[in-house]
């Protein structure tokens, strides 16, 4: 099939690419991945997914954030930053950002102040907002659910929750970051349940490469470094538990990237 898919979430300025970056870019095109969003979630790949950007325009955009994992470093210069970086056109979001409760790498009360910082460079720029949550729903809507009117747009990035939450966050208008978790039989399978609940118009997919390898493709890579490029398999598969051809998802998920990042 000839596609022209967005991957939405790729972590594309982890030091796993660093050797091969051109070639990883080279494999996506070929599997019809036209554009990806880098994702920052850091100082640092805040720095290196712009360059990575502005290497590569028209292909690689990036977001801006600081990732709940880090939200103890997040600081003024973290925020100034971002700032910074949101003015530029390749800069297409602010995050990846939310809470994470289930590895509490950072305090709550660090991952609540570097939450409600974002959210306000979010609603002041007018950038869409790359969310995460992870075993924090509760929080995660007590804060968010006052911003929205403030808010140009967001996803709720690598959904992985039950139905109860995906209703929650569809009746908040949120878009819906699907990956490779759809296609873990071992903890994937309710989202297969489930995945057809969302609208057309506020479905996404993404790889969150080097991450959530599908563990559906085949053969099997010999390594377990996910990349854009399989990004057609999150496709397959979502497009198969929707009950939809593959070439209708591809062409409403590429329509609803180009809406919500303003790709142009």
């Amino acid at each position: 099939m000839d596609y022209s898919l967005v991957d939405i979430g790729a972590n594309l300025a982890h030091d796993s690419f660093d050797d091969d970056r051109d070639e990883v870019l080279r494999r996506a095109a070929s599997a019809g991945v036209s554009r990806i969003v880098v994702t920052g979630s850091s100082d640092e790949s805040n720095r290196k997914a712009a360059v990575l950007a502005q290497d590569y325009p028209g292909v690689l955009y990036s977001t801006a954030g600081v990732h709940p994992h880090h939200a103890s470093d997040y600081t003024d210069d973290s925020d100034a930053l971002i700032r910074k970086l949101a003015a530029d056109r390749s800069i297409v979001a602010v995050g990846e950002c939310g809470l994470d409760y289930f590895r509490n790498f950072s305090p709550r009360e660090a991952q609540l102040a570097a939450f409600q910082a974002q959210l306000n460079i979010a609603a002041e720029t007018g950038l869409p907002v790359f969310l995460h949550q992870r075993d924090a729903h509760d929080d995660f809507v007590e804060l968010l659910e006052p911003m929205l009117p403030k808010l140009s747009r967001a996803v709720a990035h690598c959904f992985t929750g039950e139905h109860e939450s995906l209703r929650e966050y569809l009746a908040m208008d949120l878009y819906i970051g699907v990956t490779g978790w759809i296609c873990d039989e071992r903890r994937g399978m309710h989202l297969k349940d489930i995945v057809d609940v969302i609208p057309d118009d506020r479905l996404l997919i993404e790889t969150d490469a080097p991450y959530l390898l599908p563990r559906t493709v085949q053969p099997k890579p010999k390594t377990r470094r996910n990349e854009p490029m399989y990004l057609p398999e999150v496709l397959r598969v979502v497009a198969e538990a929707r009950g939809q051809t593959e070439p209708h998802v591809a062409s409403f998920t590429t329509e609803n990237a180009v809406r919500f990042f303003a790709l142009g």
